[in-house]
């Protein structure tokens, strides 16, 4: 222990982990210990960078707060977010995509059918599909939650002039395992670059640019929760997501409708509908729990 050097403070730290350690724990310690301590020695990291990448960490600490969570802002433009959702993705269901830092929780439900538009602005979209297992089974006991940006590129807890849970719900689903909601098409918008990400962001040349999409959570009995995305065909950063969020079966397509053709069957919305209207159409697939 006295003549720890460069060379033994890995295997020392390690040596530190006592037998009531749990295996995965140590595991994952051990892989990340390695990899960091190896990072130092190949780079030779100086004082002043180590300060400063602490003083890095201690203001995302300070800047985080139940509305914004900053850490997960710095996992999510430095790509980890997204290769998580990636190696924890299966390949016979739905993608995965992140979660974001703007998620919150007690969403209202909304009936089947239901308006989420309200008097935002923007486009009206209609959105809706079916919630399946792997097997192409409907999913009828399936819940799902959905939240998005405003016009104005905006989340509701980001905008003191958007109600409370704006744009935000937990959908129903029918006894088909088919779900339907009134919404308006988000915009692309700039993730919070006015903290310590948009120090890493500006530093780098980066945009904080994201697509606009939807976010979802959909869940059934005895299938794996699936956290995803849904981006627009047409968006202009579809291919320079600041997050990486974007996968191919994401990509979904805005139809416009002139009005022509009566809307779908059992919306809220009704004769309320803006001409042109949009319709997305798009079926999720749970996989089953191990």
């Amino acid at each position: 222990m006295r003549n720890v050097n460069q060379e033994t403070v890995t295997q020392v730290f390690l040596d530190y982990c006592g037998p009531e350690t749990p295996p995965r724990l140590r595991f994952l310690l051990e892989h990340l210990v390695r990899h960091l301590h190896d990072f130092v020695r190949e780079t030779g990291l100086t004082h002043d960078e180590w300060r400063t990448a602490i003083e890095l960490l201690t203001e995302t600490g300070e800047i985080t707060d139940a509305e914004r969570n900053e850490f997960v802002l710095f996992s999510d433009v430095l790509g980890l977010s997204s290769l998580v959702d990636m190696i924890n993705s299966r390949p016979d269901a739905t993608s995965s995509s992140v979660l974001g830092p703007f998620h919150i929780l007690g969403a209202p439900e909304l009936a089947f059918g239901g308006d989420l538009r309200r008097d935002n602005d923007g486009a009206t979209v209609i959105v809706s599909g079916q919630v399946r297992g792997a097997d192409g089974a409907p999913l009828p006991g399936a819940a799902i939650e959905l939240w998005q940006t405003a016009d104005n590129g905006l989340y509701s807890n980001q905008d003191p002039s958007q109600p409370e849970y704006n744009l935000r719900a937990r959908l129903a689903v029918n006894d088909d395992g088919r779900y339907a909601v009134t919404t308006v098409r988000p915009a692309p918008y700039t993730v919070p670059d006015d903290g310590p990400v948009g120090k890493l962001l500006h530093a780098t040349g980066r945009h904080p640019w994201r697509p606009s999409h939807l976010h979802f959570i959909v869940s059934a009995p005895g299938h794996r929760t699936l956290v995803t995305e849904l981006f627009p065909h047409d968006d202009p950063y579809l291919d320079e997501d600041a997050v990486f969020g974007v996968r191919d079966d994401l990509i979904m397509h805005y139809e416009e409708q002139d009005g022509s053709r009566p809307p779908p069957v059992g919306l809220e919305a009704g004769d309320r509908l803006t001409s042109p209207y949009y319709t997305v159409d798009f079926d999720f697939v749970l996989a089953a729990e191990a």
